[in-house]
């Protein structure tokens, strides 16, 4: 849950995480800036890496990456925030890796996820601007994770086999010491 109440985030059964997101059509919007303010204090109350819209109950095409190494993630890398709003996965690499991932809709819970190694992406910025941009390895995972939000999708939907998802004590205990 978020620091503030009113920033409760949306757990694994609520009916926002399977609805498809809406397009974003005025971001200058005083609502919509609202919202991303709101994503990116929860992601840093949460310590995430990254968030969508559908996560705080919001079914809108906007995520959010923010990559840092914290106690969920200690060998993140870093990055400044990144707002993508109506972002769309326009060339996927050949390569496919799978790598543990965790969400904040589902806590005390690890997979192993198989996530496109290298992707390049259109989005719109907070300040309408129309950007494309490749991101890869962890980058590219965080977004097609978040992505998946948008789509009514969680990662637990494109794990392989059953025996690849642990609970996150056994993850951090002997999984994240072996990395």
């Amino acid at each position: 849950m978020c620091i503030n109440k009113n920033l409760e985030i949306a757990k694994l059964g609520e009916k926002v995480l399977r609805q498809k997101a809406k397009k974003v059509n005025k971001i200058s919007n005083k609502n919509v800036q609202k919202l991303i303010k709101k994503m990116l204090k929860c992601l840093k109350d949460n310590n995430g890496v990254g968030i969508a819209a559908p996560q705080i109950f919001h079914s809108m095409r906007i995520l959010i990456i923010a990559s840092k190494p914290n106690i969920r993630y200690p060998n993140a890398p870093t990055m400044e925030p990144l707002v993508m709003i109506n972002p769309k996965i326009i060339k996927r690499s050949k390569k496919i890796k799978k790598d543990w991932e965790a969400c904040l809709s589902i806590p005390g819970i690890r997979a192993l996820v198989p996530r496109y190694k290298k992707i390049k992406i259109i989005y719109t910025t907070k300040n309408a601007e129309k950007k494309v941009i490749v991101l890869k390895d962890f980058l590219a995972r965080v977004f097609q994770h978040e992505y998946d939000h948008l789509i009514g999708k969680v990662y637990l939907d494109r794990v392989k086999k059953n025996k690849e998802i642990i609970s996150e004590e056994i993850y951090l205990k002997n999984i994240l010491k072996k990395k």
